[in-house]
């Protein structure tokens, strides 16, 4: 399974920007997608996630401004991201797991990860 993202740029703080990650290859299932970033100097983390039955997980720095969807059909997911702040300014990384073992969200629990995509939010 080969992720490509899409969508990260340069914005000023206060706008938006909507990533996408769209899976291709030989594709049984895709139960859990998300994104995770990594800021520099910084630790890699959970941004959000989406289980095939549409449940969510968000970290709590981007709850009410970021919003995670997904495209079954197309095996894509999205990440709309509103109210953007300097502190988003990070690489961001698209994430799936094949099947739903997926429990606390962490870098290793996934089977696939994507390259990343630059986002940065100027002040």
């Amino acid at each position: 399974v080969q992720l490509v993202e899409s969508g990260g740029g340069l914005v000023q703080a206060g706008g938006s920007l909507k990533l996408s990650c769209a899976a291709s290859g030989t594709i049984f299932s895709l139960n859990t997608m998300g994104w995770h970033r990594q800021a520099p100097g910084k630790q890699r983390e959970l941004v959000a996630l989406i289980k095939a039955g549409g449940g969510t997980k968000y970290a709590d720095s981007v709850k009410g401004r970021f919003t995670i969807s997904r495209d079954s059909a197309k095996n894509t997911v999205y990440l709309q991201m509103n109210s953007l702040k300097s502190e988003d300014t990070a690489v961001y990384y698209c994430v799936v797991a094949e099947l739903d073992t997926v429990v606390y969200g962490t870098w290793d629990e996934y089977d696939y990860w994507g390259q990343g995509t630059q986002v940065t939010v100027s002040a």
